[in-house]
């Protein structure tokens, strides 16, 4: 459960490190790099432990994988609803659908 907290977390920064600046076009480049940086290396205290973690009771490099995957798809999905007034049409949540279910395959025992 700590590691899908923790992925959590870290998905939450990083989708902000990396999409955050997309409402700042005029803001320099070099800033926007140093200040998605910075909020990259929080994401790193988050992610570095959830695959220790994970890892450490039994989840395979390649599950930790999928599950950061799937939640990047929940956390970005929110991102762009929320922050970038996206909309979410019918062949996102077709691809979306598609990779959960590689993810069902994944954990197929």
């Amino acid at each position: 459960m700590w590691t899908v907290i923790l992925l959590v977390c870290s998905n939450v920064f990083m989708t902000v490190a990396w999409y955050g600046h997309l409402k700042y076009k005029s803001a320099a480049l070099w800033k926007v790099v140093l200040i998605s940086w910075l909020i990259a290396f929080v994401e790193y205290c988050f992610q570095v432990p959830a695959n220790r973690i994970g890892h450490n009771e039994g989840i395979t490099g390649g599950q930790l994988k999928t599950i950061q995957e799937i939640i990047t798809l929940v956390v970005f999905s929110v991102f762009s609803f929320a922050y970038l007034g996206e909309k979410l049409t019918w062949n996102y949540w077709a691809g979306f659908a598609c990779i959960v279910l590689a993810g069902f395959f994944i954990f197929l025992k």
